[in-house]
């Protein structure tokens, strides 16, 4: 039996191998990028709506500690809503034209909005914790120019500072392929001890906090089973549980992955798509009206 190759045959072997990963490589890329395509479509599109119906709804309140907090909250949306399009550009052309530096910005935008929405949620849910665990209701007199100094505080050390970081030491990597983005996985490995700290973090934090947000609706159920709904209180803690659900729907999935990506850089793809899901904390707003939303904007077209 003749074993030997003709030279055209050698020739046609050696292109498959090379062309074969190569083609598997970005037909696995493709469908990343139709999901995350997908993902922040919706992201935008309901978030834009989730955002305009607050406003609506907050134009018309009362300043206080809560609302505030929910101000920052939207503002912290809007800014990483403003980068989405770039991403959703990216992913529909395959291609990076706008340079490493605003690559660098937008990718950590989506890790910024993150950990100011979480930070913020602490906020909101320990304000309304406090009172309960601590008996004392001297939160709101005090909370809102806390609220306000903070407010300031916190966006001048956003707005000014963490530029500076980003361009300086975010996404550090070998890496010059400028027609691509999102790539940094690399990167990590200055800061493994960090990410750790991190996820593990939000996990603990997002599990304490919904643990004694489900404490206080037991409680104040127990009280008064029949009337508790009308209750005030209890409605603005049903809200608050909804906030700890997102933390643990949208937060605590990617943060327990990433636990494990930190050792496992080729999970990269996978990384991206989890980490895109956690921008579903953009419909908050939504769930944090419910009814009264629609009933304000009917009553406002109406007049």
């Amino acid at each position: 039996m003749n074993s030997t190759m003709t030279p055209e045959q050698l020739s046609t072997s050696m292109i498959t191998q090379n062309i074969t990963p190569t083609t598997e490589s970005e037909n696995g890329s493709s469908d990343f990028h139709i999901t995350l395509l997908v993902i922040y479509s919706v992201v935008l599109l309901c978030g834009t709506v989730s955002l305009s119906l607050m406003m609506h709804i907050l134009k018309s309140s009362a300043a206080s500690a809560t609302s505030i907090t929910v101000f920052n909250l939207i503002f912290a949306h809007f800014i990483f809503l403003l980068t989405v399009p770039f991403r959703i550009h990216y992913y529909v052309t395959n291609e990076w034209k706008l340079g490493i530096q605003w690559c660098k910005m937008v990718s950590a935008m989506i890790h910024i909005h993150m950990y100011m929405s979480f930070l913020l949620y602490m906020i909101i849910l320990v304000t309304r914790l406090w009172p309960h665990y601590s008996r004392t209701r001297q939160v709101e007199s005090l909370g809102r120019m806390q609220a306000l100094v903070g407010s300031v505080v916190m966006w001048v050390i956003v707005l000014i500072l963490i530029p500076s970081i980003i361009f300086n030491f975010y996404g550090k990597t070998d890496q010059q392929d400028s027609a691509h983005c999102f790539h940094f996985a690399e990167s990590m490995n200055s800061n493994k001890v960090l990410n750790y700290i991190l996820s593990t973090l939000v996990i603990v934090v997002a599990v304490v906090l919904t643990a004694l947000q489900a404490n206080v609706l037991w409680t104040l159920y127990k009280k008064d089973r029949q009337e508790c709904r009308s209750q005030q209180d209890f409605g603005a803690q049903l809200k608050s549980l909804c906030f700890t659900l997102i933390m643990l729907i949208c937060f605590v999935p990617y943060h327990s992955f990433r636990l494990y990506y930190i050792e496992q850089p080729e999970l990269e793809p996978i990384n991206e798509v989890l980490l895109s899901l956690t921008t579903f904390n953009c419909l908050d707003m939504l769930t944090f009206l419910g009814r009264r939303t629609f009933h304000i904007c009917l009553r406002g077209r109406t007049v």
